[in-house]
């Protein structure tokens, strides 16, 4: 039996995740968090979050990492900890700094640093020669504005330090250039309470449809599961709606994502102890990396793959972390395809009515989680705002993304925000 230090995490899907994978592979966890209420209040219902069936759960200020690491060096002398882990973005650098600090497995904090930086993973890979949009990276306006005239007009213009496509936004003119740069300075603290960088990328905007490449990396060897398609809509924002495993594409459409995804893990060093989400666009000029996650996929892609493959992203993330091989075979699970639909709210107000009734219990539906009626919702600028998801299977091919769109259709008729 192992025993995990798990800093902080997401309270979506990979909340409870990670901690059944920790317990289904015999291991336990102490748990360390600056705001124990944020995970209360994430709980469902008359339920403890699975987060605090930890073995511990400390306090800490775990956005000061400066004071965190001597204090978490005292409690490994303790606790005596193999590893160290988390599935939020926004801690992913001081869980590699603790991991290298106490001597456990891990990826070089250096190589973490640079990929939860989107600015820092562009400069690596364009000095690496992995092709990816045209960028530029200023803090001031003067210097924006001439780099977006450089680059042209429709661009991306993006935080640096952000996730779930937050103020992420097409930008057609000068005037929206402006609008989404004040957003940014309105923003200066994420939702964990981090002061942001103040710096904007600017990208140029790229065609084509937008896949994932879903890897495990151990012992300097990068292992490729799968690649998963994603639908998107929200202009002008960029708001995930959907994905599917696996992706609809041609062999040679698979090989040439699946080698740049190799070649930006590469330039960046993630090639040990990282369970890895890249994004890639396959553009009408090849493949061009959107940005590498150092962490598993969200928005429930690992269940995807889990469903079709039988592979468990969460439980090959736990092995890593440990430094050992992780268990990749796959095992025929009675699934070709497997997607999954989001909810999208598209006005502000409060939800009157959501049933989904009878798409619970339709064929081939895995999963529905729907909000509750009563709930104040927003009009979506991220992905975070879903009221929902829908998840189905198709046993015979890739239907499964079809199948999901209908229901969610159904789903949309009945749905009432006033």
């Amino acid at each position: 039996m192992a025993h995990l230090l798990v800093v902080e995490s997401w309270v979506g899907s990979m909340s409870r995740l990670l901690p059944r994978a920790i317990r289904e592979g015999g291991h336990e966890f102490t748990f360390l968090t600056r705001d124990l209420h944020h995970y209360l209040r994430a709980a469902p219902e008359g339920a403890a979050h699975p987060l605090l069936g930890a073995r511990n759960v400390i306090t800490a200020d775990t956005n000061d990492t400066e004071s965190l690491l001597p204090e978490v060096e005292r409690l490994h002398d303790v606790l005596r900890f193999d590893g160290v882990l988390t599935s939020c973005d926004y801690y992913l650098p001081v869980v590699a700094r603790t991991a290298a600090r106490l001597g456990l497995p891990g990826p070089a904090p250096e190589a973490v640093e640079d990929a939860c930086r989107k600015d820092a993973t562009r400069r690596v890979l364009a000095e690496a020669g992995v092709p990816g949009p045209r960028f530029a990276v200023h803090e001031e306006w003067a210097e924006l504005a001439h780099a977006a005239r450089d680059i042209g007009y429709p661009l991306v213009v993006k935080p640096v330090d952000l996730c779930a496509g937050m103020l992420v936004r097409r930008v057609d003119d000068e005037a929206q250039l402006a609008a989404a740069v004040k957003a940014m300075a309105d923003f200066p603290v994420n939702a964990r309470g981090q002061r942001r960088a103040p710096v904007v990328l600017l990208e140029e905007l790229l065609d084509g449809p937008e896949v994932s490449v879903e890897s495990v990396s151990h012992a300097g060897t990068v292992h490729v599961v799968g690649v998963t398609d994603k639908s998107v809509g929200g202009e002008p924002a960029f708001i995930e709606t959907g994905h599917m495993f696996p992706a609809t594409l041609s062999n040679a459409d698979t090989e040439a994502v699946t080698r740049t995804a190799l070649r930006a893990l590469e330039a960046l060093g993630l090639t040990d102890g990282v369970v890895a989400h890249t994004e890639i666009k396959l553009t009408s000029a090849g493949p061009r990396v959107v940005e590498v996650n150092p962490r598993p996929a969200g928005n429930r892609i690992t269940e995807l793959i889990r469903h079709v493959t039988g592979i468990d992203l969460a439980a090959a993330f736990v092995d890593v972390t440990l430094g050992h091989s992780p268990d990749l075979r796959r095992t025929e699970t009675g699934l070709r395809s497997a997607a999954i639909g989001f909810l999208v709210p598209e006005a502000t107000g409060t939800l009157e009515a959501l049933d989904g009734g009878r798409v619970r219990t339709a064929p081939d539906v895995l999963e529905v989680e729907l909000a509750e009626p009563g709930r104040q919702v927003r009009a979506a600028g991220s992905n975070n705002e879903y009221l929902g998801h829908v998840m189905a299977g198709d046993s015979s091919g890739v239907g499964a993304r079809a199948r999901v769109e209908a229901l969610l259709g159904e789903v949309r008729a009945g749905m009432v925000i006033r």
